[in-house]
């Protein structure tokens, strides 16, 4: 199947998972992940009606926004180091990965020098995994409540990957925990954030993401196929 095909699919597959969780299908977009694709590859999508790009470095989605600019709204999804942060946040819409304090104020600053307000998500490691870059759950309100008082950020939710799995229905608990986090942090109506957006779910799982309140759902494989 082309990209085009493959990418009508997940469109649907993700409005099929919208409507049996009772929600809008519009309340969940896709971020089309496009890290390690070629050009032509992401031309195909963006043309085949891909609006949100998502890159794991930042040095491979700057040279991708050179050729590409804005042909579709950019989401940094991967690992970020602070010393990068003054060329994400003049990449990027939305920035998945802020997991410290340290990195958050760093993107605030630098943020601040170009007179933007940086949309940015906290990374939760839902599952304590060793492995995984995020913060730990019983910390994350903590971050949270610090990202919310920095000037030239918008704190709009949280971000997650729960233990691969070859069984979607392996991923549930973790995105449920990840929604109910959101919700405990909702609750304290912390001043400058909100935690409108849940990005969670991947190729394998996005369906079960979206049935536990996923608003982004970042799928790549599915669209462009395996990775070289």
């Amino acid at each position: 199947m082309s990209i085009a095909a493959n990418l009508k699919l997940v469109q649907d597959r993700i409005a099929a998972a919208a409507k049996r969780a009772s929600r809008a299908p519009s309340a969940v977009r896709l971020v089309t992940v496009t890290k390690t694709v070629d050009l032509d590859g992401i031309h195909q999508a963006v043309a085949a009606g891909a609006v949100i790009l998502g890159e794991n470095r930042v040095q491979e989605a700057k040279e991708k926004t050179e050729i590409l600019g804005a042909a579709a709204s950019w989401h940094l999804i991967g690992h970020l180091q602070t010393n990068k942060a003054k060329y994400a946040v003049k990449l990027f819409d939305l920035i998945h990965s802020v997991d410290n304090i340290e990195l958050a104020k760093e993107l605030d600053r630098q943020a601040g020098k170009i007179g933007k307000k940086q949309n940015v998500l906290i990374e939760v490691n839902i599952a304590g995994e060793a492995s995984k870059a995020g913060i730990a759950v019983q910390e994350a309100p903590a971050l949270a409540r610090e990202v919310g008082r920095l000037q030239n950020l918008d704190l709009q939710g949280l971000m997650t990957m729960p233990p691969w799995s070859a069984n979607p229905e392996d991923s549930r608990p973790f995105f449920r925990k990840l929604r109910e986090l959101a919700e405990a942090i909702a609750k304290e109506n912390i001043a400058g954030l909100s935690m409108r957006e849940l990005s969670m779910g991947m190729s394998g799982d996005f369906e079960v993401a979206i049935e536990e309140g996923a608003t982004l759902v970042r799928v790549g494989t599915a669209i462009f196929g395996e990775r070289r």
